[in-house]
Parts: C-alpha cells; structure tokens; sequence
C-alpha cells in the first residue's frame, strides 16, 4: 500500500464519537502538517484520549472520517503507528528481550529485524543488559523507556506520546527528549499530548486545542502566541525609574531593576521606546512579552465552562 509522503499526515474530518449519552468526540476537525510535532491539548475529560483511540483504530468514529498521508484510515494503518499510553502496558512477567520481539512481530517485523533494532534501541538507553531481565524486575523509569523502545521499535510513520516523561529523571527524560527530536528531524510525524505546557512549548511546532469534545483553538504556536499578545513590554533599567514613566505610561509587576509596561492605545513599541529614552531611562534590555502556552490554555478553557449545546441533526 503506498503512502503519499505530501499528504497531512493525520486529517481528522468532522469526527464525533458518544458512549451512551456521553458526547466525547464533537464535530473535531484538523489537519496535520507532515513531519510536524503536534501538541495535542485540553484539561481531563476533553476528549483526548477518545480521539487518539480513533486514530490508532482502537476504536471507529461514529460519524466524520480520518485520512492517514491521504488514505482513509485502515487496518494497516496501525503498523505505521507507534503510540505509547499514559497508563503503560508492558506484560510484567515477560523478560525484555521476549517482550519486544513479541510487539515488534505484532507490528510486521521478522524475528531478525526485531531483535537487532531492539538491541540497537536498548544500546541508546544503556539498558543493554537488561535483555533477560523481567519486566517487574525493573525500575519504573526503566520501565518506562523499555515500553517506548517498543513504542519506536518498528520505526512508525506517526508517533503518539502520551505523557512520555512521567516518571522520568532529567537525565533520562533529556534522553528519550533527545531521541524523539531525532526521529522528527529523520520525518516522523509526532502527536505529543502533556499538561506540562512549557514541554509543549519547547517541543511542538503545531497546537490542537480540545474542551468538552471540540476543539477551540489550533494553529502554530508562535501564531497562536501573537494572537493572544496583551501589548505589554518589560523593560530592565539601570539606576532609579524616573517619576515621570508613571505619569505616562501603565506600569505592572515592577521590581528594584524591571517593569512591565502596558501599551496605550495606538502606541507602538517604538512609541514606547522612543518616550523612555526622552524621559532619560537607563535601558539594559526591552521586549515584547509573548504569553505563555500556559496562560493562554488556562484563558481559552476558562472562556467556555460549560459545554455548548450540541446539534443531533
């Protein structure tokens, strides 16, 4: 089966997915650019979950459609597919080594391709001689990079991560941090899912949004971030602040050598600076405030509390 590597790698269509009354998927629609590192967001319950099951064919959409490279989504589609849960999975009892050749097989592999690759992927993490070890013998976070190695094992198209870094030391998440930008850059399209938003805003280029089943808000991030801009500049300075700054200009959060400068209405940043150079500031530094992913995921969710009402048409 050919995959066109030009397509989104991902294209979710107007999908809706209920249990009984619950409505946990709603009219979600996005389009993933290839290779891209997508952050899949929204608070508990959203719908995240739902919509990554669908994706991974675990479940089906009740209505709406998904394109996997432009190919509506299939049985095979899964073998392109790595997606590692936030509730891990691995077959406790089983010796490592046993266990990833048994998953590397699930996803086509042969016997011989699964074991070097195991092998070569259990090198990067140092946990070579972990080979015949059990599962259970294992820390957790050793636990938790074996089941990525699995997650990666048969080297998937799409990457889904589900709270990689739980659990993890720094030294071990910068690692396996490392090694999914890797994959990225060699074309692996990532879908990354955390509450962590400053993960989110080192690692994705692309941002979905979801609340109460639909999704609010997407785009790339630095967009999105522009599109939130409050105006504001901080300003560090040397020596004392002249009297005259408040007379003309809204100050916020202010500290012995910073302070946060609201524009006025019309007022550029240039305006803004050319006025602290003529009321005699000693400027060190000067930017624009870009709000944070936090700030912004905390706004768009709070704006909507309860669900809209739902069409059954």
């Amino acid at each position: 089966m050919s995959i066109s590597h030009s397509a989104p790698v991902i294209e979710v269509r107007n999908v809706r997915k209920t249990y009984g009354e619950k409505v946990a998927v709603d009219d979600v629609t996005f389009s993933m650019p290839p290779d891209a590192i997508l952050g899949l967001l929204g608070p508990n319950g959203a719908g995240k979950t739902s919509l990554i099951r669908m994706i991974t064919t675990i479940t089906a959409p009740d209505s709406g459609e998904i394109y996997f490279s432009g190919q509506p989504l299939s049985g095979y589609h899964p073998t392109q597919i790595g997606y590692l849960p936030e509730e891990r999975g691995l077959y406790k009892s089983m010796y490592v080594g046993e266990q990833l050749l048994y998953l590397g097989q699930l996803k086509g592999m042969n016997v011989r391709v699964a074991e070097q690759s195991a092998r070569e992927w259990l090198a990067k993490f140092e946990l070579e001689g972990q080979w015949k070890k059990k599962v259970e013998e294992l820390s957790k976070g050793m636990q938790q990079q074996v089941q990525f190695i699995a997650t990666v094992l048969h080297d998937p198209k799409l990457l889904i991560l589900d709270e990689p870094f739980s659990g993890l030391d720094p030294v071990n998440a910068n690692r396996m941090r490392a090694e999914i930008l890797r994959l990225h850059a060699n074309g692996t399209a990532v879908i990354f899912s955390t509450h962590r938003m400053e993960q989110v805003e080192e690692l994705c280029e692309f941002i979905v949004l979801i609340n109460h089943g639909r999704n609010i808000l997407q785009g790339k991030v630095q967009d999105i971030r522009r599109q939130f801009l409050e105006h504001r500049y901080r300003l560090t300075y040397q020596g004392t602040l002249p009297a005259a700054v408040a007379e003309h200009h809204q100050l916020l959060n202010p500290t012995v050598s910073t302070v946060d400068i609201q524009l006025s209405p019309g007022e550029s940043g240039n305006d803004l600076l050319r006025s602290l150079l003529r009321l005699g500031v000693e400027i060190q530094g000067f930017h624009e405030l870009l709000p944070s992913l936090n700030e912004i995921f905390i706004k768009r969710v709070s704006r909507v509390e309860q669900p809209q009402p739902l069409s059954h048409e």
